[in-house]
């Protein structure tokens, strides 16, 4: 158990009376306009975001590596028992600090959790029940299986499996499944293979992958680590590495579409660290049309004059391809400016939120400069040249191991960064930083408050368990006027978000097939559920309202295999 009297003194609470929340803690705030503006909620988390996830208990599990040495939450006990001392040695002892926390969203407070191999670059999947599947790592770490279940007693931790991968997974990438919770993990450094968790026999090795290989490039620190990972509606994955993408079916174990390389220079994988998304899916076309779009990375040679100290401008540019259908062919934009080591999120709008990064350089210890203090909002319908706006710059430099997310009230949670290898606060150009904010968009501003659908509850039909695919559940909500005919209901599927990825993150728009409107502003609104776990692996997934592109707060629903 950790020092409850140090941490009191080491993780500070933020003054959240300099924005208060209602309707649950959220909506009705003033957002200072149309750019959204920022909060801060914590001085210290103790532990860097290298990695975060959002789990259904409405917590966020923080991580770091364990081998940056001491962090900022000091324990006062090993987790074997023995007491960590004043002496010089436990201070330097790493098994002496919390390197995981979990957050609690609603009470600000943190918790220490347990890890006993290091995590360092690693990727993670939640399971159907909610479970936070986590491979790979550095070290002793490479090839470990961890597993992390949130409960609402706080007596939750992290559980290492018995099993291990068949190779060493440092910068992979995870995707879930259509079967009921399985798990495929590509790539790593060095490793040109992919693997299934959990194995089917205890036989079962990793399957070479030739095209990681290809995308390779040896003296630039690969620039196909963490490759883009998205799963087709039609059952089958996409897999984007450096420049170059397919179409693989990971039944048969066979590539069944090259895609065109897309056009520029520079790559955008790790090191260069773009990112990805998988734009929402639409019932209105079963689900059938699906586009995946490609921002940012790094500049040809940017590693390279990187570790000289010169820092090349990132990217700009973006991508859209349809990779359904027979026609492909990338067509380009340009975001408002260069752009690496950045996370791109669905919001329950449907628009893609542009945050964190730098301008130059690229990934790893100080390869970087010029923060990206803006956030990009892009609306994927409007015309090109119309997509892109700018939203209100933060004061925090977010780089290198920071991390973003979607929360259930509709704010976003930015933490981490830290471009060097231990914890340091000074001297240095970019300190590491432990600081929470949230930025907040303008859809939460109480001018909007007539319009957002309030008090969204759920009603199954068939099991209390979760929703069937292709069954209809009823959503009853509050709107005090009468709705607009811009009422949508979308489902998020929460990402696990590191360097610039977000692993299995997925929007869908679901059919309404009635709406009834009530006494006193109540609406139930019958819905569809997607079609078959293709379009939807099973899980937990955030339902959220949108009223003329306001959304309510997003419930938690699960998908089931009936």
């Amino acid at each position: 158990m950790e020092d409850k009297k140090n941490l009191l003194s080491i993780i500070i609470p933020a003054v959240f009376a300099l924005l208060h929340f209602v309707v649950s803690g959220a909506v009705g705030a003033s957002s200072g306009g149309r750019k959204g503006t920022w909060q801060l909620l914590r001085q210290n988390t103790g532990v860097v975001a290298m990695h975060m996830a959002l789990t259904n208990r409405n917590t966020v599990i923080i991580f770091d590596q364990t081998g940056a040495g001491p962090s900022r939450y000091r324990l006062r006990r090993r987790y074997s028992g023995k007491r960590c001392t004043r002496a010089r040695e436990d201070l330097e002892d790493w098994s002496c600090y919390a390197h995981s926390v979990e957050y609690n969203i609603d009470g600000h407070n943190v918790r220490s959790l347990r890890l006993d191999t290091d995590t360092w670059c690693s990727s993670g999947t939640f399971l159907s029940n909610g479970t936070l599947l986590q491979t790979g790592g550095h070290g002793s770490g490479s090839q470990k299986v961890r597993y992390f279940s949130p409960c609402s007693n706080g007596q939750c931790n992290w559980r290492q499996s018995k099993r291990s991968l068949s190779d060493d997974r440092w910068y992979a990438s995870n995707q879930l499944l259509p079967e009921n919770d399985r798990v495929i993990v590509v790539g790593g450094r060095r490793v040109f293979s992919y693997e299934f968790v959990p194995k089917l026999h205890s036989s079962d090795r990793s399957f070479n992958l030739p095209f990681l290989r290809k995308t390779n490039n040896k003296n630039a620190g690969g620039n196909n680590l963490y490759p883009f990972l998205h799963l087709s509606s039609d059952g089958n994955l996409f897999i984007f590495a450096n420049r170059d993408s397919i179409l693989f079916n990971y039944r048969q174990h066979k590539v069944i579409k090259t895609f065109p390389r897309i056009p520029g220079g520079g790559s955008r994988n790790y090191p260069s660290s773009g990112s990805s998304v998988i734009l929402p899916l639409n019932h209105e076309d079963r689900f059938r049309k699906v586009e995946v779009m490609v921002c940012g990375g790094a500049a040809s040679g940017a590693y390279e004059v990187a570790e000289r100290g010169t820092f090349l401008k990132a990217l700009s540019s973006c991508g859209r391809m349809v990779i359904s259908g027979n026609r492909h062919k990338w067509k380009m934009e340009n975001m408002p400016g260069p752009r690496t080591m950045h996370d791109m999120l669905i919001l329950p709008t449907g628009h893609i939120l542009i945050i964190n990064g730098a301008k130059r350089g690229c990934a790893g210890w100080n390869n970087a400069a010029t923060p990206s203090l803006q956030p990009y909002l892009y609306k994927p319908k409007k015309t090109l040249g119309k997509r892109f706006s700018v939203l209100k710059s933060t004061k925090i430099a977010r780089m290198y191991h920071s991390s973003a997310l979607v929360l259930p009230d509709g704010r976003i949670l930015v933490a981490g960064g830290n471009p060097n290898n231990r914890y340091i606060f000074r001297n240095v150009s970019y300190p590491t930083e432990l600081r929470l904010q949230a930025f907040i968009p303008n859809y939460m501003d109480r001018q909007y408050h007539h319009l957002r659908p309030g008090n969204v509850s759920t009603k199954y039909r068939s099991s209390s368990d979760g929703i069937a695919y292709g069954e209809e559940f009823a959503v009853q909500f509050w709107l005090g006027r009468r709705p607009s005919k811009e009422v949508e209901y979308s489902v998020y599927a929460p990402p696990f978000t590191t360097h610039s990825i977000s692993m299995n993150q997925r929007l869908l728009k679901l059919r309404s097939k009635n709406t009834v409107r009530d006494k006193g502003g109540w609406m139930v609104a019958v819905l569809e559920a997607p079609p078959s776990p293709n379009v939807a692996p099973p899980g937990y997934y955030l339902l959220t309202v949108v009223n003329e592109g306001i959304p309510s707060l997003s419930q938690w629903i699960r998908f089931i295999h009936a």
